[in-house]
C-alpha cells in the first residue's frame, strides 16, 4: 500500500479554475462514460496494430446504480490501468492520458483518432457529485496486478492491490447527499439518452423484458426473457458511407433524432469532409412554419458521437438554425466543459463549408428535379430568404434557384422574372417596378386592375418577405418592388392611359372638403386622379414608403420599430372621370349629396377590409334604404 499527494500542475488548473470547470453537474456521466469509451477504443487500437493479444468480444461500458449502498458505478472492459497508470494519469490533474495515446499511436492506427477526451479533467467531474471516489481497474498487460484508488474530493488519496474478476476499470462513485437524484434510475436513463445516445461503444443500463420465438422451427411461441438494455445506437447513419444509405436509413435515423417529430423531412445533405478538417453529419431540411418559432430540435454538435450541445450558433449561421440534424467534429475547440464553443479559423471553415453544402445541394435538387423543388419552396421559402439576407455568399448562390410566385401560381427565378415579366417603366430615373401582394384576398380588386393592364403580381406572404424585397432592391441596380395597393401605382401604373380630368380644378375643390367631412382626417388623405371611367369611382391607396417602414418594423429588426407604433394612413383616391364623381358633384341636396358621398368611400374602404363596427352596420342599413 502507498500513499500521496494529488499533483495538481498550475500551469493547467488556472485556466480551470477560471472557467469552474463545468456550469452544470449532470456533465459528469458524460465525462466518465466518455472515458470508459476512450478505454474500450484504446484498447481496439492496441489490438489492431499487435500490442494486445487481448479478447474483444463484447466491449462494452456499464453504468449501474446501487440505491442502498448509494453508489453509482461505470464500468468498462476495456485497456485497464495499472498503478503507474493511475499514479501518472489520475493524480496529476489536467494530464490528457487521451491527449498522449493519440500523439503516440497516430500514425499507426484511425482509431487512436477516435479517442474522446482529457482522462485526467474529466475524472474530476465525478467530485461534483460524489463525496468519495473508488477506481477498481485490471490492465490487459500480462501479469498485471488489481489496484484500487481512493479519495475523498481533498489531495489525499489511497493506492492499493487489490483482487478484480476481468480487465477495465471500474469508477464507484459514492453519491452525496446533495446529488442523490443521480441514485435515480429515470435520471441516469435520461442522460445517458442525452449525452451517449451515439457513443461506439455499447453501453448497458440494467436489462429489460422483451418477447422473443423459441422453440423448434414451425412451433415456435412468443416468451418474454431478459435482455441487456443497450442504451445506445454505436453505429449511427452519419458514420456510414452515403452510398450505404437508402433513403428510408435516412428518414429512420431522423425519427431516432426527433421521436416526437411525426412528419418527414423535405431532403437531406450528408456532409463527409476529412480536409481540411474532419467533419461528418447530416443535416435536414424541415417543414417550416410560417412563423418564426423557438427551435426545439435543433442542429445536435457531437464531438466523436459524444453530445456536446445544441446551442451550435457559433458553428452555423443562424440561417442554417433552422434545420435539423447532427454535426460531428473533432476539430471543433471547445473549452474544458466541452459545452462552450471557441471560436478560431477552424470554425470560420467549418461554417463557410457547411453553408456551402447546403447551397449546393438546394441547387442539386433545382436542377434535378425542378418540378419536385417548385413543390417544395413554400416550405423552404423562409430558410431560403434568411439565408440570403444574412450570408452574402449564400445570397451569391442562391440567385440560381430563390424562386419568385406569381399569382397565377408560376414560379420564376430573379433572372427569368426579369427576362419574361412586363415590368412598369419610369420615364423620370429609368427605375424597372415589379408589383406585388402581400394579401391575394384583401388586395384583389388591385391585383385584377394590374392584370387587366398586362402587368403581373408576386405573391409575397412569407414574415420576412418585407425585409426580403429591401435587400433586393439593395441589390438589384434601377430595380424597385411597389405594393399593388400603393399610391405610386395610380401615378405609374395609369400614366399611360391617363386622360384629361372631367372636373375642372375648382369644380375639385368644390368636392373635395365634403369628401373630407365623410372620413377621418387623422386616417385618410383625399387625392383626385383622372383615371380611367372603367376604374372604381374611389380606391383606397396606402403611402408605399410608410406602408413598407410598418411592414419591416412588423418582422422586427432594421431600427423600423418607431415606424409600427405610428397610426395607419391611407389615400382615398378619388377618380374625377367616374360618372358617380360627377352625379355626386352636381347633386342639389346636400344631404343626399354627403349620403351618396360617404356610399361611396364607404364601398372602397369596404374593399379593403377597413370598414368595421358601427361604420359597417351604418352602411349595410344604408345600403338597404338606397336600395328601397
Amino acid at each position: 500500500m502507498s500513499t500521496g499527494k494529488i499533483n495538481v500542475q498550475t500551469e493547467n488548473i488556472f485556466p480551470i479554475i477560471k472557467k469552474f470547470l463545468y456550469s452544470d453537474h449532470e456533465i459528469f456521466l458524460r465525462e466518465l462514460v466518455s472515458n470508459a469509451v476512450d478505454a474500450s477504443q484504446k484498447l481496439k487500437t492496441l489490438v489492431s496494430i499487435g500490442e494486445s493479444n487481448a479478447n474483444l468480444d463484447k466491449l462494452q461500458v456499464e453504468v449501474a446504480i446501487d440505491k442502498k449502498a448509494k453508489t453509482l458505478t461505470i464500468k468498462d472492459n476495456g485497456i485497464g490501468m495499472t498503478g503507474e497508470e493511475i499514479e501518472k494519469y489520475i493524480t496529476q490533474i489536467a494530464f490528457s492520458g487521451a491527449e498522449e495515446f493519440v500523439n503516440k499511436y497516430k500514425d499507426k492506427a484511425a482509431e487512436a483518432n477516435a479517442i474522446i477526451g482529457h482522462f485526467g479533467l474529466g475524472f474530476y467531474s465525478a467530485f461534483m457529485v460524489a463525496k468519495k471516489v473508488e477506481i477498481f481497474s485490471l490492465s490487459h498487460k500480462e501479469g498485471a496486478v488489481a489496484v484500487r484508488w481512493e479519495c475523498d474530493g481533498s489531495p489525499d488519496y489511497k493506492l492499493e492491490e487489490t483482487t478484480k474478476a476481468g480487465r477495465g476499470t471500474d469508477i464507484v462513485l459514492h453519491i452525496a447527499d446533495d446529488s442523490e437524484e443521480f441514485l435515480e434510475e429515470y435520471r441516469i436513463s435520461e442522460l445517458l439518452k442525452k449525452y451517449c445516445k451515439f457513443l461506439p461503444v455499447q453501453i448497458k443500463f440494467g436489462t429489460k423484458k422483451e418477447t422473443q420465438k423459441v422453440g423448434k422451427e414451425g412451433k415456435e411461441k412468443d416468451k418474454e426473457v431478459e435482455v441487456d438494455n443497450i442504451i445506445n445506437n454505436p453505429t449511427p447513419a452519419w458514420t456510414k458511407k452515403p452510398a450505404d444509405l437508402t433513403d428510408e436509413d435516412y428518414k429512420n435515423f431522423y425519427r431516432e433524432l426527433y421521436p416526437m417529430n411525426f412528419e418527414d423531412p423535405l431532403f437531406h445533405i450528408h456532409l463527409n469532409v476529412d480536409y481540411p478538417f474532419n467533419l461528418t453529419g447530416i443535416l435536414y431540411f424541415p417543414k417550416l412554419k410560417r412563423s418564426f418559432e423557438i427551435q426545439k430540435d435543433k442542429i445536435q454538435l457531437y464531438c466523436n458521437q459524444v453530445f456536446v450541445t445544441d446551442s451550435v450558433e457559433n458553428i452555423v449561421p443562424d440561417f442554417l438554425g433552422l434545420l435539423q440534424g447532427v454535426i460531428d467534429s473533432p476539430d471543433i475547440p471547445l473549452n474544458v466543459s466541452r459545452s462552450y464553443l471557441q471560436s478560431d479559423s477552424n470554425v470560420k471553415k467549418i461554417s463557410a463549408h457547411i453553408t456551402k453544402k447546403v447551397a449546393d445541394k438546394l441547387e442539386e435538387i433545382f436542377k434535378n428535379d425542378r418540378k419536385d423543388f417548385e413543390a417544395k419552396w413554400e416550405d423552404i421559402k423562409i430558410f431560403v430568404q434568411y439565408g440570403m439576407l444574412s450570408e452574402e455568399k449564400f445570397y451569391d448562390k442562391a440567385q440560381k434557384f430563390a424562386l419568385l410566385k406569381s399569382t397565377d401560381g408560376n414560379y420564376s427565378t430573379l433572372e427569368e422574372y426579369a427576362e419574361k415579366v412586363k415590368p412598369i417603366q419610369t420615364d423620370k430615373d429609368k427605375k424597372v417596378i415589379y408589383l406585388y401582394t402581400t394579401n391575394v384576398d384583401e388586395q384583389h380588386s388591385f391585383i385584377e386592375t394590374a392584370k387587366e393592364r398586362g402587368y403581373d403580381v408576386l405573391v409575397t406572404d412569407s414574415p420576412i418577405d418585407a425585409h426580403y424585397i429591401n435587400h433586393l432592391e439593395q441589390k438589384l441596380e434601377n430595380t424597385s418592388f411597389v405594393r399593388v395597393d400603393a399610391d405610386t401605382i395610380d401615378k405609374i401604373i395609369k400614366k399611360d392611359e391617363a386622360q384629361p380630368s372631367k372636373l375642372s380644378d375648382k369644380e375639385q375643390e368644390t368636392l373635395k372638403p365634403i369628401i373630407e367631412s365623410i372620413v377621418p382626417k387623422e386616417k385618410f388623405s383625399v387625392v383626385f386622379e383622372s383615371l380611367s371611367e372603367k376604374d372604381a369611382p374611389m380606391i383606397i391607396t396606402k403611402p408605399e414608403f410608410m406602408r413598407r417602414m410598418k411592414d419591416m418594423s412588423a418582422m422586427g429588426g432594421g431600427g423600423m420599430s418607431f415606424y409600427g407604433s405610428l397610426p395607419d394612413m391611407h389615400n382615398l383616391v378619388v377618380n374625377s372621370n367616374h360618372p358617380l364623381i360627377s352625379k355626386i358633384l352636381n347633386e342639389k341636396d346636400a344631404d343626399k349629396q354627403k349620403q351618396l358621398a360617404k356610399q361611396t368611400a364607404d364601398l372602397a374602404m369596404l374593399s379593403q377590409g377597413l370598414l368595421k363596427g358601427e361604420e359597417l352596420t351604418k352602411f349595410i342599413k344604408r345600403s338597404v334604404e338606397l336600395i328601397d
